[in-house]
């Protein structure tokens, strides 16, 4: 197993999605009840993401910021990244 796929599934909190993604904590507290960063768990307290969810969060502030895009247009855009990044590993 590579280190990678240990990565992949590690689970972080709240607090060390945001501090990976360096990302404030409200902002990503929205982007889960709009169903848009997914979260295991019911309560704030015991979400849990993966490390994956860490790019997509970046990737959709990052989108956010730059083109003022709605929250729902950055999470289609982080979409269709992830699809491409899974295409180009299938490649290599």
């Amino acid at each position: 197993m590579s280190n990678e796929e240990i990565l992949e599934g590690a689970c972080l909190t709240l607090e060390q999605l945001c501090a990976a993604a360096a990302l404030d904590r409200d902002w990503l507290v929205r982007r889960v009840e709009e169903g848009l960063i997914p979260a295991s768990g019911t309560p704030v307290a015991e979400w849990r993401f993966s490390v994956v969810h860490v790019t997509r969060a970046r990737r959709m502030h990052e989108i956010e910021r730059t083109y003022e895009a709605a929250p729902e247009l950055a999470a289609l855009v982080a979409d269709l990244l992830e699809e491409l990044d899974e295409l180009r590993a299938r490649i290599r």
